[in-house]
């Protein structure tokens, strides 16, 4: 809601679709390019942080990520979505930081070669009212993100796509380009080490998880433009 009626301030009534924005954006229209960036920041950010880990590094990735494909925008031929082509290439460049950092890392064979999670075990939401309620909510939100962080790599990206991003196992299947198959299958190992009862008690609140709104947010979008050269 917040980001459609920043999108519609920043173009009149109604908001812009990605196509549109694309066009503007092709042709310099900085207002566009802030548009992408307040739309797609949130998932961008959350697919980086469930590759790497790291909040600082994933907001980094994220910067780079859109300045690639900024300055490619030529490149972007509709095939797929918008934020599909932004996500591929947000996980692109947190995959490569990781090979970087860690040069034995191998993403297809790590299955094989998995060790258990060790995973958090959630506390019972409380009935009762609870003047302390949105620090405890907070307190909870932190142990799913720390939950989320000890899934193996190859579960982590499915779970954080697919369970706290909200997209369809297709959508997950097509910006991770894993079958179909293989992504439901690791999203039942993931759902299973992370528990049930995860879902069952705090599945509401996930879309809060990896919060990337506010200075954090304007900072990306911010040294984005700048990098273009275009007014911030």
């Amino acid at each position: 809601m917040e980001q459609a009626q920043e999108l519609r301030r920043g173009y009149g009534s109604t908001t812009p679709d990605d196509a549109e924005l694309v066009q503007r954006a092709l042709n310099r229209d900085g207002t566009a390019f802030r548009a992408i960036m307040k739309k797609y920041n949130q998932r961008l950010y959350r697919l980086a942080r469930g590759i790497v880990r790291n909040d600082s590094e994933a907001e980094d990735i994220v910067q780079e990520a859109y300045f690639r494909a900024f300055t490619h925008l030529g490149d972007f031929r509709g095939d797929s979505s918008l934020v599909t082509w932004l996500s591929r290439i947000t996980i692109n460049e947190a995959l490569g930081r990781l090979r970087s950092q860690r040069p034995t890392v191998d993403l297809v064979t790590f299955e094989a070669q998995r060790t258990p999670a060790e995973i958090i075990q959630f506390p019972l939401t409380s009935k009762s009212d609870d003047p302390e309620q949105t620090m405890a909510q907070r307190q909870i939100l932190q142990l799913v993100e720390q939950a989320t962080d000890q899934l193996p790599e190859v579960y982590r990206v499915v779970f954080i796509t697919r369970v706290i991003e909200g997209l369809s196992v297709e959508e997950t299947a097509e910006v991770l380009n894993l079958r179909p198959e293989t992504v439901k299958t690791r999203l039942h190992r993931a759902r299973r080490l992370v528990r049930e009862q995860l879902d069952k008690q705090i599945g509401p609140v996930l879309m809060d998880a990896f919060p990337f709104a506010g200075r954090r947010c304007e900072r990306v979008t911010v040294a984005v433009l700048r990098r273009l050269g275009l007014p911030d």
